[in-house]
C-alpha cells in the first residue's frame, strides 16, 4: 500500500523501518528540527535521521491547520497514514484524507492510559501488564476504535527505557500485521476503565520515603531514565536510576544496609544511580569510597 507515516522520537524508529521493508511510503512527517544543546544548533528528530538513512522524502510542517499542507497531504494519495507519537495535532481533514483513514500505534491497552505518557504511568501505578494498540484515529484525544493489540507482563525491575523499546519492537510488528489485513473491523473502546497519563511533571521527580515501597520503587522505575527520581545525599542531588522491593522495617529514609532505605512500608534496594556530574552506575560501584549516612532525605 501507499502509506503516510508520521512519527517523531525514538519509539517512532522501528514503526518506520517495519513500515518501510513491507509497503511503500510515499512521504515521511516529522517535527521541524529543534534547538538543542549547548550549541543550541538545530538538530533533526530520530525519525527524520532515519527517514533519510532510508532515502525517503521527509516533510516537516509546523503545524497540519494551513489549507496548502492540507492539500498537499491530499494529493499524496496515500491509502493510509501510520501515526506513532507524531506530536501534532491532526485535523479532520488530515484524518479524512487517506483512503484507510489514520491509523495510530498507542504504548498501552486502552482505553488504559490514554494520553501523552502511557510507559511511565503504567509503570508507576504498579500494572502488571500493559502492551500496544493499533487504533483508527478520530478527533479525541487516543479515543478511536481498536484494529489489533498486544499485551505483555511488566517485570519486577523494568525500567520505563526498557519497556520503552520492547513496546516498540511490539508496535512495529503490530502494525505491519494491520496494514496486511486492513480493512479491519474496529472494536470500540469500552467506556468502563479509562485513565489518562498526564505527561510527567519534573515536581513529581523528588522521592518521599514515607510512601509504601511499592509507590517509591515504581516511581524510580517508572521516571528512569528521564526525568529520574531523585533525593538528597549529604546535601547533594542523586538520581536514583534501578530499583527492587525488599523486605525491611525502619523509620522511613533510613539506610539499613548498603543502598536499601526503608520506605512507610517495606523497603527498596536501590540498583542503579546518578551522582550529579557523573555517570550512571550500579549501587556497588557507586558506594565504593563513598558512605551512605544513616538517613537520607
Amino acid at each position: 500500500m501507499r502509506v503516510i507515516f508520521m512519527g517523531t522520537p525514538d519509539f517512532s524508529v522501528p514503526a518506520l523501518r517495519a513500515v518501510a521493508a513491507a509497503h511503500e511510503i510515499v512521504a515521511v512527517y516529522t517535527q521541524p528540527p529543534r534547538a538543542a544543546g549547548r550549541g543550541q544548533q538545530a538538530r533533526r528528530s530520530s525519525v527524520h535521521v532515519a527517514a533519510e538513512g532510508l532515502g525517503l522524502p521527509v516533510r516537516h510542517p509546523a503545524r497540519l491547520r494551513d489549507p496548502d499542507d492540507q492539500a498537499a497531504f491530499a494529493a499524496l494519495e496515500a491509502d493510509v497514514a501510520v501515526v506513532v507519537a507524531y506530536g501534532l495535532i491532526l485535523p479532520q481533514p488530515v484524518l479524512d484524507a487517506p483512503r484507510l483513514g489514520c491509523v495510530n500505534i498507542h504504548a498501552s491497552i486502552l482505553p488504559r492510559w490514554r494520553g501523552a505518557a502511557p510507559i511511565h504511568r503504567a509503570i508507576m501505578a504498579g500494572d502488571a501488564e500493559t502492551g500496544v494498540a493499533i487504533m483508527q484515529m478520530e478527533a479525541g484525544l487516543d479515543t478511536g476504535a481498536v484494529l489489533a493489540e498486544a499485551r505483555t507482563s511488566i517485570g519486577a525491575e523494568e525500567t520505563t527505557a526498557d519497556l520503552h523499546d520492547r513496546l516498540a519492537q511490539m508496535g512495529a510488528e503490530l502494525v505491519v500485521d494491520v496494514l496486511d489485513r486492513l480493512p479491519l473491523v474496529p472494536v470500540p473502546q469500552p467506556n468502563a476503565g479509562v485513565t489518562y497519563a498526564a505527561k510527567i511533571d519534573k515536581a513529581e521527580a523528588r522521592i518521599d520515603w514515607t510512601r509504601p515501597a511499592a509507590e517509591v520503587d515504581g516511581q524510580i522505575r517508572g521516571l528512569s531514565p528521564f526525568p529520574g527520581a531523585w533525593c538528597e545525599i549529604a546535601g547533594e542531588r542523586v538520581k536514583l536510576l534501578r530499583s527492587r522491593r525488599v523486605n525491611g522495617t525502619a523509620p522511613a529514609g533510613d539506610v539499613i544496609a548498603g543502598f536499601t532505605v526503608a520506605c512507610g512500608d517495606g523497603a527498596v534496594q536501590i540498583l542503579e544511580a546518578q551522582r550529579a556530574g557523573k555517570r550512571p552506575m550500579a549501587a556497588d560501584e557507586l558506594l565504593r569510597g563513598w558512605d551512605l549516612p544513616a538517613r537520607l532525605d
